[in-house]
């Protein structure tokens, strides 16, 4: 099946998504804390620590375990995914495009697709925790799971860097 470009047919993709879960000894139905599979450091350009649950037998959503140290944030970003961020431990805020919120655990973060944001971890001495849920797995199929960092960036310096290039 084609997954991307002139060869891609919606009505193919959908009927290739089964409705059953198949579950085998690479895809078990558990994932237990200490199988979570880390992202190498460097990988992602902030000073977060992201564990991903990559063998659950998901089609259309991953996992993440993450932890933001204390004092410290995420890089600035946006991506075609929506992506909620449960909050185990810990109290923030967020930037999301103009709007800041803040949160504290037991509180759901959404992030809108392709809207520009930022985590920050507002404790001085103990991390942040989130479970984070995004439905990178939908997107990736139709070739649609774009990703941009702005880094250390504000929000004005991100727009000036990046916006312009969609009109192209």
């Amino acid at each position: 099946m084609t997954t991307s470009g002139p060869g891609f047919a919606m009505t193919d993709f959908l009927a290739s998504i089964s409705h059953a879960v198949r579950p085998d000894g690479r895809r078990p139905l558990v994932v237990h804390d200490g199988d979570l599979e880390e992202i190498p450091p460097g990988a992602v350009p902030n000073p977060t620590s992201l564990r991903i649950a990559g063998t659950l037998p998901t089609a259309t959503f991953e996992l993440f375990r993450q932890v933001i140290p204390a004092g410290e944030s995420s890089d600035l970003q946006r991506h075609h995914h929506e992506t909620v961020h449960f909050v185990l431990t810990g109290d923030g805020h967020s930037e999301i495009e103009d709007e800041t919120v803040s949160w504290t655990t037991g509180s759901f973060v959404y992030t809108p697709p392709w809207t520009w944001h930022r985590h920050h971890n507002d404790s001085a001495g103990h991390p942040v925790e989130f479970l984070t849920i995004e439905n990178s797995r939908l997107l990736g199929p139709l070739g649609l799971n774009r990703r941009q960092s702005a880094g250390p960036a504000t929000l004005a310096e991100a727009r000036a860097r990046f916006d312009h290039r969609e009109d192209q």
